[in-house]
């Protein structure tokens, strides 16, 4: 069966530039951040900030809560993607 969906894709340019305007606007600095996270340089918060990757799930629920803002508030998204999906219905075993 084929069906269409919207499917969200993260932008990951404006995700950066949400990344640095949330931390301007919290009156942090890059070294700030690197701090707070451990690193030893600053590449990886600057690499986040001018799109080149994302943060973790955990470094971005962390930069969210010392930023006070949701993970939603940094990420942003383009949902018209509309993809085809194929639902295919099979028997798993899921071990607890």
């Amino acid at each position: 069966m084929c069906a269409q969906a919207v499917f969200p894709v993260i932008d990951l340019a404006k995700t950066g530039r949400s990344i640095e305007r949330h931390r301007r606007e919290a009156g942090l600095t890059v070294r700030d951040l690197q701090a707070y996270f451990g690193f030893e340089y600053p590449q990886a918060i600057y690499k986040w900030q001018h799109g080149q990757c994302l943060p973790s799930v955990d470094n971005l629920l962390a930069l969210a809560r010392l930023l006070q803002v949701s993970m939603e508030d940094l990420l942003v998204f383009d949902d018209r993607e509309v993809f085809h999906v194929v639902w295919a219905f099979a028997r798993v075993s899921i071990c607890a």
